[in-house]
């Protein structure tokens, strides 16, 4: 009989070195990425069954990436492994269609029962978490969106300004000019009432964006 594969996306390597050795041998883990666009990159090849992944990650955080990996491979089970208790968090991971929201803290026997759900075709969020709050997310998808008024373009310019790049580091990143990066800057900052590039940083760490 076939092992589940797995996939690991954590940006600390001691951490993925430590959940590949729980992991094996019950599963197979199958790779590894270290930001959310080689977890894209590395999934859409290895086809793996279940992806565990942070949600503070480089160059896409985890929310962004996993939203992608949703529509492009919907079958591929998701499950967020964060140190985040918040429930907007969890109510946003599974507004963008993760199959599981894992708390780090979590004793080993739970990371294999999150798995075990999903791969059951069953949502998992840890008990830790206000389980009233995301069971009436998944009763009603209409549910807003923690940061829903940003665009996926807007959400992508702010991860990136959010880490400290320069307006053309990100113009390069995602192939557009500096001039159309500051539109978006400007328009970001309008629609959240943010008044400058601290406010934006905070911004970005609160709603997962950034470690």
């Amino acid at each position: 009989m076939m092992r589940t594969r797995i996939f690991l996306a954590d940006d600390h390597s001691l951490l993925l070195e430590a959940f590949s050795n729980l992991l094996e041998p019950k599963y197979e883990v199958v790779g590894t990425a270290t930001d959310g666009r080689l977890m894209l990159t590395q999934v859409s090849k290895l086809m793996p069954d279940v992806v565990l992944m942070d949600i503070a990650m480089p160059n896409l955080n985890g929310f962004e990436a996993g939203e992608k990996l949703k529509k492009r491979l919907p079958d591929i089970k998701l499950i967020f492994l964060t140190v985040n208790e918040d429930p907007e968090m969890v109510k946003e991971a599974l507004r963008i269609g993760a199959d599981g929201y894992l708390l780090k803290s979590s004793a080993s026997a739970e990371l294999f029962q999150a798995i075990e759900a999903v791969l059951g075709s069953r949502h998992y969020v840890s008990p830790k978490i206000d389980q009233s709050l995301t069971d009436a997310f998944v009763r009603d998808p209409s549910t807003q969106k923690v940061h829903g008024s940003l665009t996926l373009r807007q959400r992508e310019v702010l991860q990136l300004l959010a880490e400290g790049k320069t307006m053309k580091e990100v113009a390069a990143d995602l192939n557009i000019t500096p001039r159309t990066v500051a539109f978006h800057k400007y328009q970001i900052m309008e629609d959240l009432n943010i008044k400058n590039n601290s406010e934006l940083i905070q911004y970005a760490i609160k709603h997962g964006f950034l470690s």
